[in-house]
């Protein structure tokens, strides 16, 4: 049932807020991930902080586990 409630719950990321996800949850840093997207740091810090907001959760770390038992990485 709880899977099944999982599928239910569209996919509020963006398409490059799951890109900086799948990273972050590899244990890239914020610089890491910035040079292998081409993007500033700052950058990856908003979107990380996109993520950690849209998923209710309180860091890059927890954002990635849910993002990822939801099927949307």
């Amino acid at each position: 049932q709880l899977a099944l409630a999982a599928w239910e719950q569209a996919d509020p990321l963006s398409e490059r807020e799951r890109q900086v996800l799948r990273l972050a949850g590899q244990g890239q840093s914020s610089a890491e991930i910035a040079k292998a997207l081409q993007l500033s740091q700052g950058t990856v810090r908003n979107y990380l902080s996109e993520c950690i907001s849209k998923l209710g959760v309180s860091n890059r770390v927890e954002a990635h586990r849910l993002a990822h038992q939801r099927g949307w990485l």
